[in-house]
């Protein structure tokens, strides 16, 4: 008597077809992986964001572009600079908080002179411009820090408000000619004009332009002397926050492209 026994319904008396069944079974699955790779590959690819393709990635701010991050560029004691301050409170024109910036603009001035100095300045609803003096890059960087900490604080505690006051890094752009010191000087004292319409020949009493002494219309005295009345009462008792310059640009070099005038104004 001869017994067989199936494995899956093969006997084992015919190898070759169990041989055949396990080829076939490699076979299909080699096909399988084929197929799903070739599915892989083909599948569409979404055009979208991402990727170094041109217009790809975040868009582009539409705003003002903030001041990058990087090391202030070397200064010499020789080149004012004219500064910028941008705030987060835009009433630092009103006639309840001039009067604290102006103080601290005073304070910074006493702090170390020999070191830093503030020559002229305008205050607008929410920035600062500044010309300035430095003996030294460090010595800018740390007379800009310390008169942003002086505002801050002050007009933070004025308004009983909290957390940060500048939006932004200070600007500063050193003025290395005569002709690029009497460009800013022009910005600086008549700013008010590039933002509003005023009358020509208007003075901004929220600047140092009532203090200049080189005005063509007030050959002798600054404007607050020839005319108190330029000062308006509502800003307190009047004083001098800035001091004189002292490097050779600021002082004597810008003149040689003749006085302000107080019917200029800046370029737009």
């Amino acid at each position: 008597m001869v017994f067989k026994l199936r494995v899956t319904g093969v006997s084992l008396s015919g190898r070759s077809a169990v041989s055949e069944a396990a080829s076939t079974r490699r076979s299909r699955r080699r096909k399988t992986a084929t197929f799903g790779e070739a599915l892989q590959l083909n599948l569409p690819i979404p055009c979208g964001w991402g990727g170094r393709r041109g217009g790809a990635g975040r868009p582009a701010g539409t705003g003002r572009r903030c001041v990058p991050h990087r090391v202030r560029p070397a200064h010499r004691a020789a080149h004012p600079v004219h500064v910028t301050l941008r705030s987060r409170c835009r009433s630092l024109r009103s006639q309840f908080v001039f009067p604290t910036v102006r103080a601290a603009l005073a304070a910074a001035n006493g702090a170390a002179p020999d070191r830093f100095r503030i020559v002229e300045f305008s205050v607008q609803g929410d920035h600062i411009h500044l010309i300035v003096e430095a003996q030294s890059r460090s010595a800018l960087v740390a007379g800009v820090r310390g008169l942003s900490v002086r505002i801050a604080r002050r007009v933070n505690q004025l308004l009983g408000r909290h957390g940060r006051f500048f939006a932004d890094r200070w600007h500063g752009r050193a003025l290395e000619s005569p002709r690029a010191v009497r460009n800013a000087l022009v910005y600086v004292l008549s700013n008010f004009k590039k933002h509003r319409q005023v009358k020509v020949g208007l003075l901004d009493a929220l600047s140092s332009a009532l203090y200049f002494r080189d005005f063509v219309e007030f050959p002798s005295d600054p404007p607050i002397v020839a005319n108190p009345r330029l000062h308006p009462r509502s800003l307190g008792p009047p004083f001098c926050a800035v001091v004189p310059a002292m490097t050779w640009l600021l002082s004597i070099g810008w003149k040689r492209h003749g006085r302000l005038s107080v019917a200029e104004r800046p370029a737009e």
